[in-house]
């Protein structure tokens, strides 16, 4: 069997995924989630309205009204912080694991080969 070579994909970059700068975008991305987190909470304390009414005969009835707009809101900055923390993980593996590279001579043939 031979070996199947992939066609080159015009504008692919062929740099390696490995890269120190992750770890810059990652710290950037759990603070952007952070700030997500804190203001879902906001939003979530803002959906809850009380309301009371008081009787004729003096009861009192307190009624909770929650609104959707706010409760929507709260739950997609919940969904959008735990996105962010998940890319902010495969940034640090990535960028953990850079390594420079290192070159050495073949010892076929002399010429200084990646490895």
């Amino acid at each position: 069997m031979s070996d199947v070579v992939w066609p080159a994909v015009p504008g692919y970059s062929t740099e390696r995924l490995h890269q120190p700068w992750r770890l810059f975008v990652a710290a950037c991305e759990v603070v952007v989630a952070a700030v997500a987190v804190w203001v879902a909470f906001l939003a979530w304390d803002n959906s809850l309205t009380t309301v009371t009414v008081r009787l004729d005969d003096g009861t009192e009835l307190v009624s909770r009204v929650y609104a959707g707009n706010w409760i929507a809101l709260a739950i997609g900055l919940g969904g959008l912080a735990g996105i962010l923390v998940v890319d902010a993980l495969r940034h640090v593996l990535l960028g953990v694991r850079a390594r420079r590279r290192r070159y050495r001579k073949s010892r076929d043939n002399g010429q200084v080969a990646e490895g």
